[in-house]
């Protein structure tokens, strides 16, 4: 067999029953199932790749993901991950508009952006001179509210254990993905610099700002840097500023992504959280580190 087809349900609203995997690999004309996670996961080896049509009348529209890779060289030596909306939930920069009062006004300009409909680096420089005048103290009121995103920990805990280099690519910014690599062990981060003058924001952001050629560029150096070629990378994330990052990558994954990206990745999350991108590297449940 020269594809996988790994399926994974989203834990709280569905089961990945026996009868369901039996279901969808007769559909696809797969060969016996591996379990990775009883109820959550498993592999189905094909000889060719599903017909996406055939996937979505077997799934039923049920809460369940479906990404097909390729046996050799499944398991990836580097991990580059989004911040906002793929490792935490919710976008920073939008918290931070509402501790101002402008949250729905720059959320909309935001959501906008993230699907390619706005220039990244114009859209960014516009929301942040909106935050001119917030005291500093609203970055630690925000990272307070900040929340994983569930599968995030075992992601990286569990690619680090196993020799990956991992690191936090991100177009928020700097104060977030410090902390946020902190908490995760990722080995490294990059994001924006918002700046301020010691008491509050001046409603500026450090150049050259980090944009979706930047991610992409990120890509290639943490590779050689790791030693392996592109088809040995991971790379997820939700927004416009992501794709190029995730084409490239040999794992693109579009995690509950803007429609523009759900579109054009490869591989896409809809419905699990971040344990989806280790099950489709084939680690079983029973193989992930938390810590």
């Amino acid at each position: 067999m020269t594809y996988i087809l790994t399926v994974i349900a989203q834990r709280e609203a569905t089961s990945l029953t026996p009868a369901l995997i039996n279901q969808i690999r007769n559909a696809v004309h797969g060969a016996p199932p591996m379990i990775l996670s009883p109820g959550e996961a498993a592999d189905i080896p094909l000889a060719a790749p599903p017909d996406p049509a055939v996937l979505t009348e077997v799934l039923h529209g049920q809460p369940i993901d479906a990404i097909t890779v390729k046996p050799r060289g499944r398991r990836k030596a580097l991990l580059v991950a989004d911040m906002d909306s793929t490792m935490i939930q919710g976008e920073t920069l939008d918290e931070l508009a509402g501790l101002a009062g402008i949250g729905a006004w720059v959320a909309a300009i935001t959501a906008r952006a993230m699907n390619g409909e706005l220039e990244f680096k114009a859209a960014l420089r516009e929301r942040v001179a909106m935050l001119k005048g917030l005291p500093l103290d609203a970055l630690e009121r925000t990272w307070k509210r900040v929340r994983l995103t569930p599968g995030a920990r075992e992601l990286v805990a569990t690619m680090r254990a196993r020799g990956a280099l991992t690191a936090l690519v991100s177009g928020g910014f700097s104060y977030f993905t410090g902390k946020v690599a902190a908490e995760l062990g990722f080995q490294s981060h990059r994001a924006n610099t918002l700046l301020d003058d010691g008491a509050a924001l001046t409603g500026g952001v450090a150049e050259p700002i980090l944009d979706r050629d930047s991610k992409l560029a990120a890509l290639h150096e943490l590779a050689a840097q790791r030693g392996v070629k592109l088809s040995a990378t991971l790379a997820v994330g939700d927004g416009a500023n992501d794709l190029d990052m995730l084409l490239a990558a040999g794992l693109g994954v579009a995690f509950h992504a803007k429609p523009i990206v759900a579109r054009a990745a490869r591989a896409k999350v809809d419905h699990a959280g971040l344990r989806a991108l280790l099950f489709a590297q084939g680690y079983p449940a029973s193989a992930f580190v938390t810590e």
